[in-house]
C-alpha cells in the first residue's frame, strides 16, 4: 500500500496518525487470534479510561471477538486473556460477515438467483381489476 495509503485511508488498518497516537497515548494490552491489536490510555480523561482496537487488515467490527467486545465497552477491569476458559470443541472458528459480497446469503427466491421460487401451499395470489 505505501505510506501516502497509510496517510490518507483508514479502512483498511490504522492510518499513521492513529499508530503514532497510540504508541505516545496508549497502552498495549494483547492481541486476539486474529491479529487485532487492542490498547487503553495511559492516563484517565474525565476519571474513565479510553479502549481501542487496531484491526489487522480491513476495519470490520464484526471480526472483534465477543471477549473483546466486552472489555472494549467496560464491561470488566481485567483484560479477557487473563480469565478466558479454554475453547469448546464445538466453538466455532470465525467467519467474516459476507454481507454485500459474492459470499452472502440470498435465499431461493432472492432477486440475484433470478426471483423464482417454488410455489407454497396456500400461495399469495395478487388482485387483479380483471377478476
Amino acid at each position: 500500500m505505501g505510506i501516502f495509503g497509510k496517510i490518507f485511508t483508514w479502512w483498511d488498518g490504522a492510518t499513521i496518525g492513529t499508530m503514532l497516537w497510540s504508541a505516545r497515548k496508549g497502552e498495549h494490552v494483547g492481541t486476539d487470534a486474529q491479529g487485532n491489536k487492542y490498547y487503553r490510555s495511559k492516563q484517565k480523561e474525565a476519571g474513565k479510561e479510553r479502549r481501542w482496537v487496531i484491526y489487522d487488515g480491513a476495519n470490520d467490527a464484526s471480526r472483534v471477538p465477543a471477549e473483546w467486545h466486552g472489555w472494549l465497552h467496560g464491561s470488566g477491569e481485567d483484560v479477557p486473556e487473563s480469565f478466558l476458559p479454554a475453547p469448546r470443541i464445538w466453538e466455532a472458528d470465525y467467519t467474516p460477515n459476507a454481507t454485500g459480497t459474492a459470499h452472502a446469503y440470498r435465499p431461493q427466491g432472492a432477486l440475484e438467483r433470478g426471483g423464482k421460487r417454488a410455489a407454497a401451499v396456500g400461495d399469495y395470489e395478487a388482485w387483479s381489476p380483471e377478476s
